[in-house]
This record gives structure tokens, sequence and C-alpha cells, in this order.
């Protein structure tokens, strides 16, 4: 996936890189960005600048780990950066090799270089097997690999599988992180203002503050989900940064903006919290189809307010 001369800006999708991370796999997976250009960034930040400058349509980022939970740098971004949309999900499942230069064994290892997420997820694995090791973290799990080549104090590195096909290192050990069925939850990111259509199995993503600092303020804006049988799929909260105690919260829940039940539940948090961010409705990466009760059908929504149009427009009773 490399620009020619003649690839227009608008054909560039950005992602973490170098090539061979987990982030460039979320983005195999999009249909549209096949045989277009593909630019390498360092980190959140730049791949959501890519974005509203107009230098990418779309940039592909982590938001959440099946094992460590909400990327707090992808969360803190998408509520800060204004005008930011997420347009699609992907699963990526995550597992790590440890690898070192050629002709390095396993217990000649004792400092290894790895991305913190990477590091976490297999550090039960690296203290088992190399009790007495240190960690540098890198900035990527394909830089941690790549730094082997460079001034690093490193003697292996944590990284994807089939790093070897893009760097002249040796593979000590596969499979070597702690959960087997860990999963990265990705997320593409565009400023593209036009919703998908609903299809039955979708996500809506949303930041939201709480109006005030005091008891059942949280419960009341979870009341907003619950009288409406919405499910949350996350919640997760994150300081705001203007005060000590001043929290906004990270919420998925199942369900499209058009469907009454969920647009019912934005009209009254709009209502009742001071900001609401809605970061978009999009097709599930699992694409199952979200269950609700009967109760909660968009007819029984439609079907009130119009009996409540008609009391304020005076038609008789039926």
């Amino acid at each position: 996936m490399t620009a020619g001369a003649s690839t227009p800006p608008e054909e560039t999708y950005s992602y973490l890189g170098p090539a061979g991370t987990f982030t460039e796999a979320a983005l195999k997976q999009v249909p549209e960005a096949a045989g277009k250009h593909w630019r390498s960034v360092n980190n959140v930040g730049e791949a959501l600048a890519d974005v509203t400058s107009g230098r990418a349509t779309a940039a592909m980022i982590a938001i959440e780990n099946s094992v460590e939970g909400g990327v707090s740098a992808t969360q803190d971004a998408l509520a800060t950066v204004p005008g930011l949309r997420i347009v699609g999900e992907y699963l990526v499942p995550v597992n790590f090799v440890l690898v070192a230069r050629p002709g390095t064994a396993l217990r000649d290892v004792r400092i290894v270089n790895a991305h913190p997420v990477a590091y976490a997820q297999s550090r039960g694995w690296l203290e088992r097997e190399l009790p007495e090791h240190g960690h540098i973290p890198a900035a990527s799990n394909v830089q941690a690999a790549a730094s082997l080549f460079e001034s690093s104090q490193a003697d292996a590195a944590v990284a994807p599988p089939g790093i070897t096909e893009h760097l002249d290192l040796e593979v000590l050990a596969s499979d070597i992180g702690d959960n087997p069925n860990a999963v990265t939850r990705f997320v593409l990111v565009s400023k593209k203002r036009t919703l998908a259509e609903p299809t039955g199995a979708d996500k809506t993503s949303l930041i939201v503050e709480l109006p005030t600092d005091e008891p059942g303020a949280l419960l009341a804006m979870l009341e907003q989900f619950s009288t409406r049988g919405v499910n949350l799929s996350l919640l997760e909260s994150r300081p705001i940064g203007d005060a000590l105690g001043r929290y906004r919260f990270v919420v998925d829940l199942d369900g499209h903006i058009a469907d009454e039940r969920v647009a019912d539940a934005l009209l009254g948090l709009r209502r009742t919290s001071p900001n609401v961010i809605f970061l978009g409705s999009y097709p599930r990466a699992d694409r199952r189809e979200v269950a609700y009760h009967s109760k909660y059908d968009d007819e029984i929504f439609i079907e009130a307010r119009d009996w409540l149009r008609g009391l304020l427009s005076g038609e008789p009773d039926e």
C-alpha cells in the first residue's frame, strides 16, 4: 500500500505504524482502503491531525483492549478534537512473539524492549521465563523490534507475529501473550458527517459530562439508557482535566441513533448534561444483532409521540 505520484490526498488512510503493526492489520479489514495510500504515523494525535487537516480521509486507531480496557490516549483525543466521527470498528486478535538479533539465545536476554500495553499483556510469561529481565518502553510494537538495530540497550523485543517478514530477526519464543483470547478493538475515524444506515447490528459511541458532582448524578445519566431499554457495552471515566474530581464518561451503547429508543435516550442526555459528544453510529464488528425488549420497538415511541401531538392539537380522541 504505497503512494504513487498521482495519488490524491483524499485517498490517504493514516495508521499507527510502521508496517506490521496490529493497527495495520485492522486497516487491512477496510474494503475502501484497499489500493489507497496508507500513511504511517507515530501516535494517535498525529493520526487524528491528518484527518482534521484533510491530509487523510480517515485514520485507524486503537480504542479498547479486552485485557487492558480503554485506550486513554484515544479516548481523550476524541473528547478534545472537534469534528471527528467513528465510521467503523474492527477487531484484531492479539498475540506476541519474542524476537532478537540473529545469534541471540533466550538465555542471553537481559533487557526487553516492548510497548507498554504489549509488555502488560506478556508480563506473566516474561517474569516466568526471564525473571531478572529489565524493560525499556517503545512507541509501538514494531518500533520495539526495529530498535534492536539501533542504539538500544535491549537484547530482545516483544513484537507482533509476522515481524520477521519485515525485519531480519529471529523468533526466540512464540505465543507469549498471557491471554490467548486477547482482542484489540480499532475504530476508523473521519470527518464524514453522513451516517451509515442502521443495520440492526449497530453501536453508538458518546462522550458525556455530568452536570454536577453530587450524589445520584451518575445514576441520573445511566437512567437515560435503562428507562429506554438501551444496553451499554462500555462505560469508562476519564478526567476532564480542568479540576480535580471532574470526569467525563466514554460510552458505547447497543443500537443506532436512528433507532427510536437510542434517539430518545440522547435527547434525555442532552437535556441533563452540559456536554454530549456524539462520536458516531456504525456497524458492530461482530455483526451481532442487537437484542432488546419489544416494548422498546420504534413503533411504541412513534405512537406515543403521535398521541401527545394529538392532545396538543386538540384532535378528537379515537
